[in-house]
């Protein structure tokens, strides 16, 4: 039948028409060929008015960030379907709370094989992306099998905003009704977006419309500032007709219920835009990093031909570090920390380290493998409600807030705020749930992670300290280079001034003669038995003596202490995927001090939260750690009844015991250090690397088991602890020194030598002061990454500097003859 030669029209041959086009330029060329049905008078403003312009515009800046919406509408959309065919009223007292407390009730066991590559991809199968069109711009069509809607209701659910519909329902993670609409800015320039939706039920008709942004008349853009996003009715309906089951070019299916929204021509990111299972999958995977539901991507044949895997299921990046055995294979360790506070309530915070290098690659091709896999968007820190990422940190957090600078680019940490305190989480994300708010509470909530998870006692600081430890050498030789080198500096008040603004130098002081002290002999260690870890927990102890009645531990105002656990359950027992465990701690009773009358709260405190703060450890090697300092309603002399608890198949393996509230600390009285002999103290250590072992240097693998690619091509390669550098790692084998010493015909042994103590000597005084001058003239130095802005290490950036000419030239024309002369002296 001809749409466009009939009076009235066949609404069912509008949509085929519609659907089948793959890009807007063909939605175009659809609608300039009937004046009459796509009339103006037949398109109404998306809301119900034409002044909601900015809620849809400003929404998601990212278009991946936008297309999670979608999906994260796709995963309510089923769970409230699965809620209606249980026959619980999704609003009631008895439907779940929380998405997790969902999908165990309406999935049960079957939930629990999800893990298992066939019943994931069985799931999957029930949300889906599509993608259809330009390889560059595709056109992405979203499927899912959830509760759909009749025609007479899309102005209320689809097609309106900020009405909050979700708002009573606590298991779904829409809220404000608008999120949705922010993937239409990024449909091509004329935001056409299809909507199509048949209820779960069966009853009712197949409805759908097509939304566009309108294009302002001549005489309009004389009125109105800005324009307006609107949908197509057919006779002032939403046009609709009966449907038995359509083929949509769904993966393995027929669309009989549910609803599917097409994209066009959807302006996807570089590096997102070739396979989109394999690469838009990816991005998926971190933005979506625990859904509550698998969703499969699916490209075609018709796009890339000769591609065997168009299909793949999506399950959040929390499982392929965790489950997946090809991805697994790059995590060194997982470990979480869960902290109470009356700061937030409570957070977990799950630390993922990575391999420097995995079997059969390089530790430059491992790290570049992690950075593509895991870290594709740039983001380091991921803060997530609901396995959704609402915002995130880069790895500067990582190098400057943490100090952690060798798990720069081997460093994911998760920060679930699910359970947070609603005040708190309100504050710290946007309403379109992509980046974080600048305010104080996010300012607050960095700084809590920054000190916690930088402690110099903590895990991560024990990884950053090991691999430090790899490449460290016999300091002899290298004082006797800062001697040489910086007793040229010591001359020069200004440029001492400049170095010791960074470095905090410390002048040579005449030191007392030491006395001889006999020598002592080291305990001989036992050697540690090896800790055969068991899959679920049978005992948990804690350390220290406990009765139940005198307290097992004094914790001291203002201060810290850490009690610990024993146990024989394995590392990731509480992180992993698979019948994860659950530590808990409670507080059953507060004995107050004489005197002591509480708080200003009425009553006796009922979480631990109101007298301590609490972060609790996740296992290692059998040892679990529980630090707790007190709140300000606590005084000295209260004691504290605490319960901690470790689940297990049997039933939980608990602890009872008191601790009670101690005097503050005195600060520690410093004694003083005995100074070496060494001039301008704090200056970074020069660090001689080579390809072959020499004594006194470190090789190039030595680096590379750090992730530290090193090569002819590098010159040399700072080591920094946070803001401070530490070492200067110069390469001795560089072919930089090698074409300087190609000048001279047949060297001698001490031209050599001289050549060789130039070039290090030109290296480590450059760094010294681009670092010195960067740093203290405040320069933020950034590149743009992942189609952003990103801040940009100091040290990479010097590094960066002599691997690109830099180094030639200081060599050649850097006018070090002077300062040769005088280290000849």
């Amino acid at each position: 039948m001809d749409l466009f030669s009939t009076v009235s029209t066949d609404v069912e041959v509008l949509f085929r028409k519609l659907y089948k086009c793959a890009t807007e330029e063909e939605i175009d060329d659809l609608i300039g060929k009937d004046p009459v049905v796509f009339a103006q008078k037949n398109w109404k403003p998306l809301g119900g008015s034409e002044n909601l312009y900015g809620v849809i515009e400003n929404q998601q800046a990212s278009p991946i960030a936008a297309l999670v919406e979608k999906l994260t509408n796709s995963i309510d959309a089923t769970l409230m379907r699965k809620c209606y065919e249980a026959g619980v009223d999704p609003k009631s007292a008895g439907a779940p709370k929380t998405m997790h407390e969902a999908v165990k009730s309406f999935y049960g066991v079957e939930a629990t094989k999800w893990d298992l590559p066939s019943f994931r991809r069985a799931q999957a199968e029930n949300i889906q992306i599509v993608a259809s069109g330009k390889l560059k711009q595709p056109t992405l069509t979203m499927y899912d099998d959830g509760e759909g809607q009749n025609p007479d209701k899309f102005e209320n659910t689809f097609l309106s905003l900020l009405r909050g519909n979700k708002n009573e329902i606590h298991f779904v993670q829409g809220k404000y009704n608008m999120g949705g609409s922010g993937a239409i800015v990024f449909c091509g320039k004329r935001g056409y977006q299809l909507v199509a939706s048949k209820r779960y039920d069966g009853k009712g008709k197949f409805g759908f419309t097509i939304i566009r942004k309108h294009q302002l008349l001549k005489q309009e853009e004389q009125s109105k500032k800005n324009t307006w996003y609107e949908f197509l009715t057919v006779d002032g309906v939403i046009p609709s007709f009966d449907i038995t089951e359509l083929d949509l070019g769904l993966h393995n299916r027929k669309f009989k219920t549910g609803t599917v929204i097409k994209l066009y021509s959807y302006k996807l990111p570089e590096g997102s835009r070739s396979v989109i299972s394999r690469e838009l999958g990816r991005s998926l995977n971190e933005f979506l990093f625990d859904p509550a539901l698998p969703f499969l991507t699916v490209d075609t044949k018709e796009r890339y031909p000769n591609d065997r895997g168009l299909e793949r299921a999506i399950y959040g990046l929390k499982r392929r570090l965790e489950s997946d055995q090809e991805d697994n294979k790059y995590v060194e360790s997982t470990f979480v920390e869960d902290f109470k506070n009356d700061l937030f309530g409570s957070m977990r915070v799950t630390c993922y380290v990575f391999r420097t290098k995995v079997e059969g690659k390089s530790a430059k091709e491992t790290t570049k493998t992690i950075q593509d896999e895991f870290f594709k968007n740039n983001m380091a820190v991921l803060f997530a409600m609901n396995g959704q990422v609402h915002g995130s940190y880069s790895s500067s957090f990582i190098t400057q807030s943490l100090k952690l600078n060798l798990l720069k680019n081997h460093l994911l940490i998760h920060v679930d705020c699910t359970d947070m305190d609603y005040g708190f989480r309100s504050e710290l994300f946007m309403a379109s749930r992509d980046r974080l708010k600048e305010g104080e509470e996010t300012r607050e909530l960095r700084k809590f992670l920054a000190t916690q998870l930088g402690r110099s006692s903590g895990r991560l600081a024990e990884v950053e300290k090991k691999r430090k430890d790899s490449i460290s050498v016999d300091g002899g030789d290298s004082k006797e280079l800062l001697k040489n080198v910086t007793k040229n500096i010591n001359l020069n008040p200004e440029l001492l001034k400049l170095l010791g603004s960074t470095f905090k130098l410390d002048e040579k002081k005449e030191q007392p003669k030491k006395e001889d002290k006999p020598e002592r002999k080291a305990p001989t260690k036992q050697e540690k038995e090896p800790f055969k870890p068991k899959r679920f927990p049978s005992f948990l102890n804690v350390k220290g003596r406990n009765d139940g009645e005198k307290p097992i531990a004094q914790i001291p105002l203002g201060g810290e202490k850490t009690i610990r656990f024993n146990t024989d359950v394995e590392d990731q027992y509480l992180s992993r995927a698979e019948e994860p465990g659950e530590l808990k701690i409670a507080l059953l009773d507060v004995k107050r001090a004489p005197g002591n009358k509480g708080g200003t709260k009425a009553g006796l405190p009922s979480r631990i939260e109101e007298v301590l703060n609490v972060s609790m450890s996740s296992p290692q090697e059998g040892s679990i750690r529980v630090a707790m300092n007190p709140q300000k309603e606590v005084q000295v002399g209260d004691a504290v009844q605490v319960r901690v608890s470790l689940s297990a198949p049997g039933g939980d393996l608990e602890e009872i015991f008191w601790v009670k509230i101690s005097e503050k600390e005195a600060p520690p009285q410093s004694t003083p250090k005995e100074e070496q002999e060494q001039p301008l103290q704090g200056l970074p250590e020069p660090v001689f690397m080579y390809k072959e072992p020499k004594e006194n240097a470190v090789t190039w693998d030595a680096l590379d088991e750090l992730g530290v690619t090193v090569d002819y091509k590098t010159v040399m390669h700072p080591l920094a602890n946070g803001e401070s550098l530490e070492k200067i790692f110069i390469n001795m084998d560089s072919e930089v020194l090698k074409n300087f010493r190609s000048k001279y015909r047949n060297p001698s042994q001490d031209m050599i030598e001289v050549t060789n103590r130039k070039y290090w000597t030109a290296v480590y005084l450059h760094t010294l002061f681009l670092y010195s001058i960067t740093k203290n003239r405040k320069y933020q130095i950034s590149q743009m990454k992942a189609g952003a802005q990103d801040t940009v290490d100091i040290g990479d950036y010097i590094k960066d500097l002599f691997e690109n000419f830099y180094s030639d030239f200081i060599l050649n024309f850097g006018g070090m003859e002077e300062m040769m002369q005088g280290l000849n002296d």
